[in-house]
């Protein structure tokens, strides 16, 4: 009976976003996102794995690191990159962090490649760097407390996030360079703000990325509400001004968009693994605020995931896998598990 009432409550929950203003939505949803983005158990020690080694690569946001972890079996033509969500750190990609998924991918042959950074970043490639009324970032300090930080300094702002370039070029052809890895047929999945640049990079780059993987993605930017909910996360995860990202409704705003930009990704025929569960908890999600936060988001990227699922429908995209666990909320054992899930279905489209 509890899991049947928690369903409806969901279902309500979805039924008055949907009549919200902007704002009010924006306003209900400050919490969750800023609190569950990353995750929702305690705060995690940093799980350096000795087998990846940090590659540096300049880029013009000046050098940025990524961790790579090679293929069992030595080969350099299969490689994924893996995304982290809206918290990432600056010292390791959370999935280096949270999960051992990169090395279950080096065991099964694929190279890995975690960029590190971008926190609040989307991997795009932003407007201006971000501030605040005119205000240069570093003017403040860094509190962890959402508006405060915007005046802090940080990653992107006293430079321009340049993020989608920065995995298209500098990245790309370094890697090949460097370390001879394939720059085409890559794969490309991640969580949450991850899972919505996956879709990005393969829209637009499909000669480097043959696969997407969205894990919880926000794959309908422009719904009601949507970019003032965006807004909100941004500036609580780092303090970041999503009009530097991007102004409203322009193109780069849009070109950010899945679910307009979903055309393109049926033109080209990209393998997509489309992931969302369902927001109630798992028997591994404990009573707690947390779990009570990564349920509300969860929902959410529900919501935005079949609403990316009708609209790939209607322009008859076949090109895509869709998983939708009973159970699960936004939190790394959710996506930990639904990356083993798309395992075989990214070696097989990968190389």
């Amino acid at each position: 009976m509890q899991s049947a009432r928690g369903r409806r409550g969901l279902d309500r929950s979805r039924g008055s976003w949907l009549r919200r203003s902007a704002v009010g939505i924006a306003a209900a949803m400050l919490l969750p996102f800023g609190a569950t983005v990353m995750g929702t158990g305690a705060t995690a020690s940093a799980a350096f794995n000795p087998a990846a080694f940090d590659f540096w690569v300049d880029s013009g946001m000046g050098p940025i690191k990524s961790r790579v972890l090679r293929a069992a079996d030595g080969n350099t033509n299969r490689v994924v990159y893996v995304l982290d969500g809206l918290r990432a750190p600056e010292n390791l990609n959370g999935w280096e962090i949270e999960t051992n998924i990169p090395e279950v991918l080096a065991g099964q042959n694929i190279n890995v490649v975690m960029p590190v950074g971008g926190m609040s970043s989307f991997y795009a490639d932003w407007n201006a760097p971000s501030e605040f009324f005119g205000v240069p970032a570093g003017s403040g300090s860094s509190t962890g407390s959402g508006g405060l930080d915007g005046f802090a300094g940080g990653p992107g702002k006293s430079y321009r996030y340049q993020w989608e370039t920065f995995l298209t070029n500098n990245l790309r052809w370094a890697l090949r360079e460097r370390l001879g890895f394939n720059p085409n047929r890559n794969g490309a999945f991640g969580l949450s703000m991850g899972g919505s640049a996956a879709l990005t990079l393969a829209a637009y780059h499909p000669d480097q990325f043959s696969f997407a993987g969205s894990f919880s993605g926000y794959l309908n930017n422009s719904a009601p509400g949507m970019r003032e909910a965006i807004r909100m996360a941004m500036m609580d995860a780092g303090g970041y001004n999503v009009d530097s990202m991007a102004p409203p409704w322009g193109p780069q705003w849009l070109h950010m968009d899945p679910f307009v930009f979903a055309p393109n990704l049926v033109r080209n025929g990209t393998r997509l693994w489309i992931a969302a569960a369902s927001g109630l908890p798992s028997a591994t999600d404990g009573p707690s605020f947390n779990t009570l936060n990564g349920m509300e988001l969860e929902a959410l990227a529900l919501a935005n995931t079949r609403a990316f699922q009708v609209r790939m429908a209607t322009l008859g995209g076949g090109n895509a896998v869709y998983s939708f666990p009973p159970y699960g909320i936004h939190a790394w054992n959710n996506w930990s598990d639904e990356a083993l899930r798309m395992l075989p279905d990214l070696s097989a489209h990968i190389g």
